[in-house]
């Protein structure tokens, strides 16, 4: 069993920034592929940045040039920072860790950009 927790949102004028922060328990968090996720109102939740096991990392084309995800397995930590902000990146944050069947989620944290 894998718990996650998300810290960092909050509320940012357009153009500002914010680093999400995900830590996770249990052990092997290395083998993990961490992934950040999000929902805003009437929307379907969406991919927004995945990190796997080996470093690799993927993006949405919404967000690419203006997030970075990294991780710290030391620590069992994913970060999202996020610049460059745009009212449209206004939902909820998700954090996600997959290792084969297994699958977990964060609790969530939102995020609003607006002036």
């Amino acid at each position: 069993q894998v718990q996650l927790v998300e810290s960092g949102g909050g509320l940012v004028q357009p153009g500002g920034s914010l680093r999400l922060s995900c830590a996770g328990s249990g052990n092997a968090f290395s083998m993990y592929v961490m992934g950040w996720y999000r929902q805003a109102p009437g929307k379907q939740r969406e991919l927004v940045a995945i990190s796997d096991s080996g470093g690799s990392t993927n993006y949405a084309d919404s967000v690419k040039g203006r997030f970075t995800i990294s991780r710290d397995n030391a620590k069992n930590t994913v970060y999202l920072q996020m610049n460059s902000l745009k009212p449209e990146d206004t939902a909820v944050y998700y954090c996600d860790a997959t290792y084969g069947p297994l699958h977990y989620w964060g609790q969530g944290i939102q995020v609003t950009v607006s002036s």
